[in-house]
């Protein structure tokens, strides 16, 4: 199973097998993610609060593809800033994120990372239509690298944010002329208004999905438990099994034919002692040989 957290990348290198050692060492997130048993995962390449350009050099670049490859099963995915808003009408706005994807594509590429994911933001007043459309247009401008992807993540909802109904995502894949892919999050999925608590809601979510979006489009999952219902658009994660998918939902998820051989990546919290250690470690409990 390929199954893996959302590490950081953050301080001098972990380890002492490298000459130059720098602030913020990617290297790091190999480390790490072998720390907490996972096999592939989720990175940020800087602060995601703020726009600020990836700095990896070439030494940690090659060191960290060395150390996946040689130590990693699965793919990694680098998660855009939080600022960039694909659907926004604002110019300054827009060439912001621009510059910040590309930047991040770029990143992927030095790397050997396949995917970045990023949500298609807020329309803030432009509509449905007008926010997608203002999202194709971004997508359609960046210069993709032949071996990375663009995942468009699931979203909660809330406000004018798009991304939380397959409508949205399946009106995306129209517009763009790139080969963008989707990633699912489970959490957001749940509280967008789609119901993964049983095995038979499960099915029923991922066919729907299939109808709408098409299962060929889903690259990769952000496995996450939900502290809130479903349709509330409250975008809070839970540990696994402990929120309102609970151990059920999260077992028919990874054990689904259609999706057990995705990529998962976890963003869950730490809580009452519990990380990402105790969460991987759950996840591979409710899976099925």
């Amino acid at each position: 199973m390929n199954v893996g957290a959302h590490v950081s990348i953050s301080g001098s290198r972990v380890s002492s097998d490298t000459a130059t050692p720098e602030y913020n060492d990617i290297r790091n997130a190999v480390d790490r993610q072998l720390a907490f048993g996972g096999n592939c995962g989720q990175i940020f390449t800087t602060s995601p609060q703020v726009w600020q350009q990836p700095e990896i050099s070439d030494e940690a670049a090659q060191g960290f593809r060395e150390l996946t490859a040689e130590k990693l099963e699965g793919p990694w995915v680098i998660h855009s800033a939080y600022l960039v808003n694909l659907c926004t009408p604002k110019d300054d706005l827009r060439q912001k994120s621009i510059d910040s994807m590309q930047a991040e594509l770029d990143a992927a590429d030095k790397l050997g990372i396949p995917y970045v994911n990023v949500h298609l933001g807020a329309h803030t007043g432009a509509g449905v239509g007008g926010g997608l459309d203002n999202a194709a247009e971004v997508i359609d401008e960046l210069d993709v690298p032949e071996d990375v992807q663009i995942l468009v993540e699931s979203d909660a909802g809330s406000g004018t944010k798009l991304g939380g109904e397959f409508d949205h995502l399946a009106g995306i894949i129209e517009r763009t002329d790139e080969e963008i892919g989707i990633c699912i999050d489970t959490a957001h999925t749940l509280v967008a208004g789609n119901d993964l608590t049983t095995p038979e809601a499960v099915d029923e979510t991922i066919q729907r999905f299939d109808d709408v979006v098409g299962l060929e489009y889903l690259e990769y999952i952000h496995l996450n438990d939900s502290k809130h219902d479903i349709g509330t658009h409250k975008d809070e994660h839970a540990l696994i099994g402990e929120g309102y998918i609970g151990e059920d939902g999260i077992a028919a998820i990874i054990n689904h034919p259609e999706l057990r051989d995705l990529p998962y990546a976890l963003e869950t919290p730490t809580e009452d002692g519990k990380g990402f250690e105790w969460n991987i470690a759950k996840v591979k409990e409710l899976r099925e040989n």
